[in-house]
């Protein structure tokens, strides 16, 4: 409970909503735990920092996916194989030396469910990340990669937020009570995501 509370203390600084941005952009790079675990501390401390916390977490997704998109982009071999890898098998990737292969992902996938393929990464546990660095790698327009993403994302964390404003005091008393399991569920959560790419 000390610690819980030591937590709760140091979210309700006015620092923190860098430390949501810094983490939420990293969760759109490489890390798996969903950002509302980053969120959900600060708005429960104070509610009235529900908007910057939502806004914190909305631009460092899209930070976060932009440079995602460019490591498929221009770094796929130096790091975006070894970040595939990690979240789900590579040959869901085609080889970018087989020009063959990317075009008809391009034409076959890409260009009918691109922007639906955005939008169910984008508010469900499965990997944000390994779609932006596919669709760098095949060249997908940025901006709408970008504007789908924003719309979506900043949807699916103002619906956090606000629900985490609304119902704060119960939040709080939730996550002092089982803050470890939901912890683990977040994480369960996100290795699920991790499953549903893997076996699709």
């Amino acid at each position: 409970m000390k610690l819980i509370n030591k937590i709760l203390d140091k979210s309700a600084q006015p620092w923190y909503a860098w430390v949501v941005f810094a983490m939420t952009v990293c969760e759109s790079i490489f890390l798996f735990i969903p950002p509302e675990v980053f969120m959900t501390p600060a708005i429960i401390a104070n509610k009235k920092r529900a908007i910057s916390i939502t806004v914190a977490a909305a631009i460092g997704s899209v930070v976060g996916g932009a440079i995602a998109y460019m490591i498929g982009c221009w770094l796929y071999d130096v790091m975006g194989t070894w970040l595939v890898s990690v979240f789900t098998t590579p040959e869901i990737i085609p080889d970018p030396t087989d020009h063959a292969a990317v075009q008809n992902m391009i034409d076959t996938l890409l260009n009918k469910w691109g922007i639906w393929m955005i939008a169910i990464t984008a508010i469900t546990p499965i990997p944000y990340k390994v779609l932006a660095i596919c669709l760098g790698l095949c060249h997908y327009p940025i901006l709408l990669f970008l504007g789908v993403s924003a719309v979506f994302r900043t949807g699916r964390f103002a619906i956090i937020g606000f629900l985490l404003w609304r119902f704060q005091e119960q939040a709080n008393a939730i996550v002092k009570k089982y803050s470890w399991q939901l912890t683990v569920a977040a994480i369960i959560f996100a290795l699920c995501g991790l499953l549903i790419i893997t076996l699709v």
